[in-house]
């Protein structure tokens, strides 16, 4: 599966490595693309292991909002 996510206040590369870990630390992710100039988050998952909803728990957790 392939999720694009648009997530507010990606500000600095500190953001980007802490958004990139916690989808990261997730089972199944197979990559992870980040863009913060339009604060898009592109991850390639095997939906067998993880979800959406999963990804976005765990941005928000960090404090930033998901749209």
């Amino acid at each position: 599966m392939k999720s694009l996510l648009k997530v507010r206040n990606i500000k600095t590369s500190e953001d980007v490595a802490k958004i990139k870990g916690a989808i990261a630390n997730h089972q199944g992710v197979v990559a992870c693309e980040i863009n913060k100039v339009k604060g898009e988050i592109s991850i390639v998952y095997d939906n067998y292991f993880v979800t959406e909803e999963d990804f976005i728990s765990s941005v928000e957790e960090l404090g930033f909002a998901v749209l």
